[in-house]
């Protein structure tokens, strides 16, 4: 299942939630009647979206059965997902995050850099959190960047900045 988003927190009384979005469609995977998957004790619960509101951005839901606060509260931190077989087809150039987690990335000389351990931020400012032997290292995913980006092969080619490796290494 792909993730699409995360929920943040309980909001007010009624069971509804602020979710953190973790999709470039919003408006689909959170528009009424949709249905959302999260993994709690080991076991699968489908929840299904009653009403949405977008505030500041990040929809505000209420779910079917989560009627109040406690209820919604006991869902904050859970990851909202749905099968992968649902996800709409991306045009040429963009890539599901969970396609390029995992991915080897190598500078356009065949140098190891790392692997692909998270995808952080959205469509109009990504970056790559590649785990190397000296700590997380964050490549901002963009086309001069990341010159190959080939998930069926697990591989991303990189030419970086000089410095830019080194520079923004987190530890």
């Amino acid at each position: 299942m792909a993730v699409v988003g995360r929920v943040a927190r309980a909001h007010g009384l009624r069971g509804q939630v602020v979710v953190n979005v973790g999709t470039d469609f919003p408006e689909e995977r959170f528009r009424p009647g949709a249905a959302l998957f999260v993994k709690r004790g080991g076991a699968i619960e489908r929840l299904e979206v009653a009403a949405v509101r977008f505030h500041q951005n990040r929809p505000v839901v209420a779910f079917r059965g989560v009627d109040d606060w406690n209820a919604a509260a006991a869902l904050a931190g859970l990851d909202l997902r749905v099968p992968r077989e649902s996800l709409a087809e991306l045009p040429p150039g963009m890539f599901y995050h969970h396609d390029l987690v995992g991915c080897a990335v190598e500078t356009e000389a065949g140098a190891p850099v790392g692997v692909v351990a998270e995808v952080e931020g959205a469509a109009d400012g990504s970056r790559l959190v590649v785990r190397t032997p000296r700590g997380d290292v964050l490549v901002p995913l963009a086309a001069e960047i990341c010159t190959t980006i080939d998930p069926a092969a697990r591989r991303i080619v990189v030419n970086p900045p000089e410095g830019l490796l080194e520079l923004n290494e987190r530890r």
